[in-house]
């Protein structure tokens, strides 16, 4: 049984796919959806742990992404919390989802990195073969 679920959340159409697709199991296994929003600062080093606080989350380039996840969320009755952390995307997806115990990951086909990987997202690549959970890849 899905208790938790976490979707990346980079603001891409394939990203916002996975999003709706989360929401749908959510509203069938009662449970809340949870973003994850990676900003890659090149410089800092991808070792950097950091965590944008609830607050602040609104002000980093994703509220806008955020805000607008949150709305269609809230349209089907969901509760989605968003997180945004710094650093490399692969490495902090892997390292959240295994510290926070969640049961499935979704992510979109392709995001941002569509013009370099056309098979598949380089990022999707990394994510379905070191997530320490199930992947749904949404197309």
């Amino acid at each position: 049984m899905l208790k938790k679920i976490l979707v990346g959340l980079d603001g891409s159409k394939g990203s916002f796919k996975a999003l709706g697709e989360a929401i749908l199991l959510a509203v069938l296994a009662g449970t809340e959806v949870h973003t994850i929003s990676v900003e890659e600062v090149p410089r800092y080093p991808g070792t950097i742990d950091e965590f944008v606080d609830e607050q602040e989350v609104k002000d980093t380039v994703y509220g806008p992404v955020i805000a607008q996840a949150q709305a269609r969320a809230k349209e089907q009755g969901v509760t989605l919390k968003p997180f945004v952390m710094i650093g490399h995307e692969v490495k902090t997806i892997v390292e959240f989802v295994t510290q926070n115990k969640y049961d499935l990951l979704v992510i979109g086909f392709m995001g941002h990195s569509a013009l370099y990987d056309r098979v598949m997202g380089g990022t999707c690549q990394a994510l379905v073969r070191l997530a320490p959970c199930p992947v749904l890849v949404v197309k």
